[in-house]
């Protein structure tokens, strides 16, 4: 276990400095008691860390945390963010959302920052006491930073690493208020004054930190997802924000985190998928030269998208980008059985006409899609198997341990195997007979309309 308590000495470190993040090293699996899952580790911790007054943890992957922090500034997957111009009333419509979303289903690891009340030492100069005793505003601001707050006197260098050197009173003598009161000053006579003569102390209450944003004061409040989709979650809240909530003039909300990037992933497979299918098309006219063979062709990714989509409901995985990455994926390896499928049946209608010339005829072209699916009957089981087989080593959690990445993993995994199945039923029956079907348009084929039955 390791902790780290502050933010760095860094502008572009967006952290407050009251932050503690404390990185758990999980034992191995097979080491947990019996019946141990993560969400029932996650509760047991939660209940215990809920013990410490002003403590409100989020449970985060380390990098989750680095990279939510380093985007949005915010370390949760949800960011509400309340702007205007009164920092105190902003933490009081911060502190009312916090509630407010506490009473939405899915809510969990809600905190509204509190930016306000955090105690300060404040010394205010009397100038008249100060020209009084002949003690220069310099030399009293000199010893405030140098004596109290501690100042950088030189920086030594050790192989890469400059260290600087600090200097500053030893703790009993800056430690309480009385003992600060007793800290020296030189007059310009050469006297040494306590500084309680030309200055007053005073603790007040005032911001940690002030957050701005596009010009703004802004204050948040963050909130983590469970079992539930992220986009429905933020619309539950928006509306009962909406209805419970009065903002004044002046102030507004706008929704940030990981919500914000889902937004943004969600407007580029809006252009994404299209284009995906549009290219998978033109490819297709260019191999067939024909509009109706790449549309036969391209029947195979609706079939696929039939399966992957049972199969993620049946699951209970919702929509998300990792999901979406898999049913892309899905869909050209669908195409691509389907292109191969084809070649299948145009060799052996070829190889049928050559055969029988002339005589060509209805049985002979029922013959050719039969011997042409059959020739792909094992090649396409076989293929389906080994992606199927080896995707659910990731899916089945019987069969992978709760390692690294595996949440993104299987999302990916899903749409995958259950649109391969569906796309093994399209290729090895449907296909053949859409092809069929088109050929028997082509040439022509009188069917008698006596004949109940005819053959496919």
């Amino acid at each position: 276990m390791a902790g780290k308590l502050g933010r760095a000495d860094s502008a572009t470190d967006p952290a407050p400095i009251s932050m503690i993040e404390t990185t758990i090293m999980l034992k191995p699996v097979s080491q947990w008691r019996p019946g141990m899952t993560v969400e029932r580790l996650r509760s047991e911790m939660l209940q215990r860390m809920q013990n410490f007054p002003g403590f409100v943890p989020a449970f985060l992957q380390p990098i989750e945390n680095r990279i939510l922090m380093l985007n949005t500034g915010i370390r949760g997957q949800v960011a509400v963010k309340i702007f205007g111009p009164d920092l105190k009333r902003l933490q009081t419509l911060a502190i009312s959302v916090e509630e407010i979303l506490k009473g939405v289903p899915g809510a969990t690891d809600v905190y509204a920052e509190r930016v306000v009340d955090t105690p300060y030492l404040e010394i205010a100069v009397r100038r008249d006491d100060a020209a009084r005793y002949g003690v220069p505003i310099e030399e009293i601001n000199t010893a405030i930073e140098s004596a109290i707050g501690g100042g950088t006197l030189e920086t030594t260098i050790d192989g890469r690493q400059r260290i600087p050197i600090r200097v500053r009173y030893p703790r009993e003598l800056r430690g309480d208020l009385p003992s600060l009161e007793q800290v020296l000053v030189t007059s310009a006579q050469g006297e040494s004054v306590p500084i309680s003569k030309v200055a007053d102390f005073h603790l007040t209450t005032g911001p940690a930190m002030i957050s701005s944003e596009n010009g703004n004061i802004r204050v948040f409040v963050q909130a983590n997802v469970r079992n539930r989709p992220l986009a429905s979650f933020v619309e539950d809240a928006r509306r009962k924000i909406a209805d419970h909530l009065q903002l004044p003039t002046g102030y507004y909300i706008e929704w940030g985190g990981q919500y914000q990037k889902l937004l943004a992933a969600s407007r580029t497979l809006l252009v994404i998928c299209p284009l995906v299918i549009l290219i998978i098309f033109a490819l297709l006219y260019l191999t067939y030269h024909s509009w109706k063979e790449a549309a036969h062709v391209l029947l195979a990714v609706p079939f696929a998208l039939s399966g992957g989509l049972y199969l993620q409901w049946l699951m209970g995985y919702h929509f998300s980008v990792a999901v979406a990455v898999g049913y892309i994926a899905l869909f050209g390896t669908a195409v691509q059985t389907g292109v191969i499928m084809v070649i299948y049946l145009n060799d052996a209608l070829e190889r049928k006409l050559k055969e029988c010339g002339d005589a060509f005829s209805l049985n002979d072209l029922r013959s050719a899609v039969l011997q042409g699916a059959l020739l792909r009957l094992r090649p396409k089981v076989m293929t389906v198997a080994t992606i199927v087989a080896s995707l659910l080593v990731i899916l089945l959690p019987g069969l992978s341990p709760e390692r690294t990445g595996i949440e993104i993993m299987r999302p990916i995994a899903v749409p995958v195997v259950g649109g391969m199945i569906s796309s093994l039923i399209h290729i090895l029956i449907v296909t053949p007979v859409i092809f069929f079907a088109m050929q028997k348009r082509r040439f022509r084929f009188y069917v008698p309309k006596c004949v109940k039955n005819p053959p496919l």
